[in-house]
């Protein structure tokens, strides 16, 4: 079984803001794959279908972002989950708005909601994936990842949840290493710095 958790803050306040492109991904799922996510449990709303023939658990936490961990530790004893069956998907500031990242572990970075995972957890051996979210200025990061978006930036995020949706998808059928190879795409700008510089 795998349990595939997307980060945010619960409330209308924080619906379609930055910092919850995991909410989305795991909307996206919910909707594509036919599964309600609407019980509350483990301080979270969950929900439990199939994908791809493989059993999964949707789960939004409802702690606040930064207390994430308090809703995950408890989904994976009472299934007794192996952490490495853990897709945790989460908003990057580091990475261009419209781009994902897979890895199959590593450290929380910046991020409170992954540190709070990390605590609870006692481990770093899950996989994750990161949706970009552009970046702000650092003096103003939370004004940044909480406050209004665009019509047109709410387009270019929409495609980064629905990347990351479909790599978690991906990580459930066919595994990490495919994810990693499949959705690991540089954007155009910094691929084409990279093979200039190899010249």
């Amino acid at each position: 079984m795998f349990i595939i958790a997307g980060l945010g803050n619960p409330g209308k306040k924080y619906e379609n803001t930055r910092h919850n492109m995991g909410f989305e991904a795991i909307d996206i799922l919910a909707e594509k794959y036919g599964i309600k996510v609407n019980r509350l449990r483990f301080n979270a709303l969950t929900g439990e279908g199939h994908i791809n023939g493989e059993k999964v658990l949707l789960i939004k936490p409802q702690t606040y972002m930064n207390l994430s961990g308090e809703s995950l530790r408890p989904a994976l004893d009472y299934y007794k989950t192996e952490a490495e069956n853990l897709i945790v998907i989460y908003d990057d500031v580091d990475i261009p708005a419209g781009y994902i990242r897979v890895r199959k572990k590593g450290s929380a970075g910046t991020h409170n909601g992954m540190k709070s995972i990390l605590y609870h957890l006692r481990t770093e051996e899950f996989p994750r994936i990161r949706v970009g979210i552009g970046s702000g200025k650092k003096e103003d990061m939370i004004s940044f990842v909480i406050g209004g978006i665009s019509k047109n930036e709410a387009e270019i995020l929409a495609e980064g949840a629905k990347k990351a949706a479909d790599a978690a998808a991906c990580i459930v059928e066919k595994g990490i290493e495919k994810a990693m190879n499949e959705y690991n795409i540089r954007p155009k700008k910094e691929k084409e710095a990279v093979e200039e510089g190899l010249k």
